[in-house]
């Protein structure tokens, strides 16, 4: 397992003062890059090895949101690997030790040679530890969308969008589904959130964001201009929000 402490910084935080959902992301992503740069096979190691990680699934749930100036603890560890996919589990803890945040990840490494996913290079299975899976239900691979939705916005890719790799950071694609449903319930608070990654968005393109109604939250696709997914995320609310929604019909 590897940890790093931090604290909520004011940039971080969403209009409550409470860390914000993409700073949550960034704080996942952030863990397993410090953890792979721990045991030398950061970025430099993988390129000299002709391998990328790329993430095709999230799990992630919100118990609590961490607030502002709140000290925290990030924690991830591999959990299994196959030849062909890798488990990946975080928690964000508070002070106390108390979990706020748990995640799951499913995780594949892609041959920049050949420009599709490969087998996992027998060295990273260094990665996988004895601690077990984290504390969730079992991580699907893929999300199934009922119907088209409704298509609210687009957003030109432009460089602020891209990572290291050329394309969409992860991360981003979460940031623009949480704009649709604000568009729909701006109190919409995140209890649960699902991410398939489909097709790497690149520079140039445009994402356009369509919104699925559901029973406890919304179903977001993100798409190219003719309908193709890039990204396909499920948010469900807080159960506390659940409860009001219940008693309100």
């Amino acid at each position: 397992m590897y940890s790093f402490t931090s604290r909520v910084r004011y940039s971080e935080c969403n209009d409550n003062l409470q860390l914000s959902t993409p700073a949550i992301l960034n704080y996942l992503q952030d863990c397993s890059m410090f953890h792979c740069e721990e045991i030398g096979h950061g970025l430099a190691y993988c390129a000299d090895h002709g391998f990328a990680w790329f993430v095709l699934t999230w799990q992630i749930r919100i118990d609590r949101r961490p607030a502002y100036c709140e000290r925290i603890c990030i924690k991830t560890w591999c959990y299994e690997m196959t030849s062909t996919l890798a488990k990946r589990a975080f928690v964000i803890e508070d002070e106390a030790g108390n979990a706020v945040v748990t995640a799951d990840s499913l995780v594949v490494a892609f041959s920049t040679s050949l420009g599709r996913a490969a087998r996992i290079p027998q060295a990273e299975f260094e990665f996988v530890g004895s601690e077990g899976r984290p504390d969730l239900p079992p991580t699907k691979r893929k999300i199934r969308l009922a119907g088209e939705g409704e298509s609210l916005f687009e957003v030109p890719v432009t460089e602020r969008l891209i990572d290291t790799n050329d394309h969409v950071n992860n991360m981003q694609y979460v940031d623009i589904a949480e704009q649709a449903i604000r568009l729909r319930e701006k109190d919409f608070s995140i209890g649960t959130l699902h991410v398939q990654y489909k097709v790497a968005a690149h520079l140039g393109d445009t994402i356009v964001a369509s919104l699925n109604t559901e029973d406890e939250g919304y179903g977001i696709n993100l798409t190219d201009p003719e309908g193709n997914s890039f990204a396909i995320v499920r948010v469900k609310r807080t159960d506390t929000d659940s409860q009001k929604t219940k008693e309100t019909r």
